[in-house]
């Protein structure tokens, strides 16, 4: 049930006077403020002259009908709910009033118990629509916010050093307790495997931008969920969802770094067209995105998490290569496996870390 600060205000139209009189003392009370109007243009003004909760509506009503006035409540007054009567049971007005923004549909006559149950299960759904509305709206006042004050911060340096990269993109992987040195680790294997693929000079500085910062965008995504120990819903989930978008977003605004903004939007793309944001499939995908995806996973599966031990070079290698022509591009697979995995060992030791067990069990590739 919803938590109101104050008695919620409901609105009886009817046109039937004696029905509309039943309402009101059905409702009326220390639960609910009620008041009443005889047709659309009086509901109107009275909810024009103090806000109202809740409007009850008959659908047949003569001059303005109960729908045209749904219409016009949610015009003028979008905070106030609406339920629907009507005398006759007809599934197609049912959906009508409901695609017109109907909270619900009441069959006349009703019983006392059951119009107090549709009205409060009715408040509790308007209550939820405002609660989350207001939610995403903060949400997204935080994320022009914070991309406000990074964009700021990034301008100023402009063409920004590594060293000031490096900062930056350590303390966004210390957000996520989890994931110790993962920017950094991910940018040089996926700058290895590029400059194999023959990228270079400039190019290739914009791939080791992109998967550097291929995660700025979670900057605008809240704690309570980048740090959710369980799964996540659905909501939650297509808000996680929402990072490549901000964060090729926020690098737009640096000019130093626009040209990288395409691999950060592109970062959860398949190669089979399966990923997120846009469902980019094969040579859509950007090469940069293409070849960090490889990277990315190679890391992902390999590094230590409080949940489980990293895999070794073996596992990691044979669930790439099960996954090639999926969600990766065949070429940079092939490219993978050409190197040597005292390379990739080699990389993480530059990062900083301890010798993980890549080049554990490497018997089985002999």
């Amino acid at each position: 049930m919803p938590q109101f600060t104050h008695q919620p205000r409901i609105l009886v139209v009817d046109d039937e006077e004696p029905f509309r009189r039943l309402l009101c003392e059905c409702l009326d009370g220390r639960e609910f403020q009620v008041a009443a109007a005889p047709d659309g243009p009086t509901a109107l003004k009275a909810i024009a002259e103090d806000p109202f909760d809740l409007v009850i509506c008959d659908v047949n009503m003569p001059g303005m009908s109960g729908l045209d006035l749904l219409v016009e409540i949610g015009k003028g007054f979008p905070d106030a709910g609406a339920i629907m009567l009507t005398g006759c049971d007809d599934a197609g007005m049912a959906v009508t009033a409901m695609r017109a923004g109907a909270l619900d549909y009441i069959i006349k006559p009703a019983q006392p118990a059951e119009i107090l149950d549709r009205v409060r299960h009715a408040l509790a759904r308007r209550n939820r629509t405002r609660e989350k509305a207001l939610h995403l709206f903060l949400l997204e006042e935080t994320v022009s916010q914070r991309t406000v004050d990074l964009t700021r911060t990034l301008s100023s340096l402009n063409d920004a050093s590594q060293a000031t990269l490096g900062a930056l993109v350590a303390a966004l992987d210390a957000r996520e307790r989890e994931t110790h040195a993962h920017s950094h680790r991910v940018s040089d294997y996926t700058v290895h495997l590029a400059e194999l693929l023959g990228i270079e000079d400039e190019d290739l500085a914009v791939v080791q931008r992109g998967a550097m910062l291929h995660d700025i965008g979670k900057i605008g995504i809240s704690d309570s969920i980048l740090l959710k120990p369980g799964e996540l819903t659905e909501e939650e989930w297509a808000e996680m969802k929402r990072h490549p978008r901000i964060g090729a977003w926020i690098l737009e605004g640096v000019a130093s770094l626009r040209p990288a903004s395409s691999i950060v939007l592109a970062h959860h793309e398949r190669f089979d067209g399966g990923g997120y944001p846009r469902n980019l499939a094969g040579g859509k995908i950007p090469p940069g995105a293409r070849i960090f995806a490889v990277a990315d996973s190679f890391d992902a599966m390999t590094s230590d998490r409080p949940y489980r031990k990293g895999a070794n070079y073996n596992q990691a290698r044979a669930e790439i290569v099960r996954n090639s022509g999926s969600q990766f591009d065949p070429a940079v697979v092939e490219c993978f496996l050409s190197v040597d995995p005292a390379v990739w060992d080699g990389i993480r030791d530059r990062a900083g870390l301890a010798k993980p067990r890549l080049t554990a069990e490497l018997s089985d590739l002999l």
